[in-house]
């Protein structure tokens, strides 16, 4: 009988990463309790989009997106427990007879497979996701925190200054899931006018930036009266105690090191604006 492959040995095979990319991921894993798909994001060498068309090639299983948009029954959803979806970042999509279609993070998770297919007798269908879709549908269907209309959504305005056009792209891609109306610019000088002729509810800005750079940005948005009240979140590469600490310190509301894992991006988004504004938009 062959041996399936691991997780990390499938990606190397994909051409995705490379042998020591891994050997490195793996050292930087021991311990942690952290999943190697997340510990490779947070070293930036691939993308949860490259895990999951990786993973959807490599075993013939569908990919599906925009959960979150799609309505599910009640009883679709008490298939799968809010603490199980969570954990196991899956999501319950559809039922046909006795399939089951499952939106999975990890379509290698076997244990979850045959524990749903034994006590829901039912054939599990893996259908492969990103951790940030299943998120998003879990927060919109389980917890109901989208309750608000998507008008409300697209109200609140995010900008989002980053000089590389990847991480800009990255968190752009994130957020315009969630509705939010977005700006963005590449460099701090563009990030002040942005920020004082559209007077967003958060910034988001990297901390070295040409032209101006994310200090210089912050100390201006602060000390304008229209805008000194929006939170400012930094984004840095340098992920240490001291940084992080050193920017809280100046006024930053909150703080993400690069790269940025979609999820924590969205979680201190939706944070801030509940801190700042409340739970309801305010009226300009």
């Amino acid at each position: 009988m062959q041996k399936r492959k691991r997780f990390g040995e499938i990606l190397v095979d994909a051409k995705v990463l490379s042998p020591n990319d891994l050997a490195a991921a793996l050292e930087k894993q021991r311990g942690t309790g952290k999943e190697l798909g997340q510990v490779l994001e947070e070293m930036g060498v691939v993308t949860e989009q490259n895990i999951a068309a990786t993973l959807a090639r490599q075993f013939g299983y569908k990919t599906v997106s925009n959960i979150a948009r799609a309505s599910f029954s009640g009883e679709l959803l008490g298939l799968v427990d809010v603490d199980t979806a969570t954990r196991r970042r899956i999501f319950p999509l559809k039922r046909e007879s006795n399939i089951l279609y499952l939106a999975m993070v990890n379509p290698l998770d076997m244990e979850i497979i045959d524990n749903l297919s034994f006590s829901k007798n039912l054939r599990v269908v893996p259908c492969v996701t990103t951790p940030t879709e299943i998120q998003a549908a879990i927060n919109r269907h389980y917890h109901k925190l989208a309750e608000t209309s998507s008008d409300q959504d697209e109200w609140w305005k995010v900008l989002v200054v980053d000089d590389q056009d990847l991480v800009r792209s990255a968190a752009l891609a994130a957020l315009r899931k969630e509705g939010y109306t977005l700006f963005d610019a590449a460099n701090g000088a563009d990030g002040l006018k942005m920020a004082m002729q559209h007077k967003p509810h958060v910034v988001i800005a990297d901390t070295v930036m040409p032209r101006m750079d994310g200090y210089e940005m912050f100390r201006a948005i602060k000390s304008n009266a229209q805008i000194r009240h929006v939170p400012v979140i930094a984004l840095s590469s340098k992920s240490t105690a001291e940084e992080e600490a050193q920017l809280l310190d100046m006024g930053y509301f909150d703080f993400i090191a690069k790269p940025i894992n979609p999820v924590r991006l969205l979680a201190r988004i939706r944070h801030a604006l509940r801190l700042t504004y409340g739970e309801k938009p305010p009226s300009d």
